[in-house]
């Protein structure tokens, strides 16, 4: 009686000790990679270079944040729709982007125009803002894919003149000397200008970007 005593209670053991493997399983939901979060791009930083450009009386709308994966993305971005004087191709760009092409445009370029070639400038034409690609001759993503970049290619004017930067960098004395004077003002404004004194890659625009990184060419 006392040896079966013994072998019950072993038995009782055992199977409350996990006869079933599935108790001892981790649960999928447990095993499953966490998601990371979704960066935030409404920010008091951001609200308050919304509100500044609304004071100043840029137009825009707000744009959804945007994660499109690779490490190319949209946060916290607008699309200008009025900076005094229509531009072309502007998708995408970070607040403190927009907020400062859209001074450099009344600012800088409407002004110099003005001074250079005595008439106004109706329209600014670019290549683009947002675009999911590396630096040209690099793996290192561009900051266009950020929505961080504009390239500015030409200007034109009421009296039908178009002011290059692929003609007019080494064009006429009035195209040079604009061309050069609205570049003084914008590496004034943005962190990083490239230009055609830069490399080849820049012979036809003006890249500006928010990147911190202090470099006007």
């Amino acid at each position: 009686m006392r040896w079966g005593g013994v072998l019950m209670v072993a038995f009782m053991v055992s199977a409350c000790s996990g006869g079933d493997d599935r108790d001892r399983r981790p649960s999928r939901a447990a095993a499953k990679p966490a998601k990371p979060p979704t960066p935030r791009a409404d920010t008091a930083a951001i609200r308050q270079c919304k509100s500044r450009m609304l004071a100043r009386g840029f137009e825009f709308s707000s744009l959804p944040d945007r994660d499109f994966g690779g490490g190319c993305s949209a946060f916290g971005s607008i699309k200008l729709l009025d900076v005094g004087v229509p531009v072309t191709n502007l998708g995408a760009m970070t607040c403190p982007l927009a907020a400062n092409f859209a001074a450099w445009a009344r600012h800088a370029a409407m002004p110099a125009a003005r001074v250079y070639f005595d008439t106004e400038l109706v329209r600014i034409e670019t290549m683009g803002t947002y675009s999911c690609r590396p630096i040209a001759g690099s793996s290192r993503l561009s900051e266009h894919a950020r929505s961080n970049a504009v390239d500015v290619s030409a200007f034109v004017l009421a009296d039908g003149r178009r002011i290059s930067v692929k003609d007019g960098w080494n064009g006429d004395e009035a195209s040079r000397d604009f061309l050069r004077r609205i570049r003084a003002s914008a590496c004034r404004r943005f962190p990083t200008v490239l230009s055609p004194d830069y490399n080849a890659a820049h012979h036809d625009h003006f890249h500006l970007d928010m990147s911190g990184k202090d470099f006007c060419r």
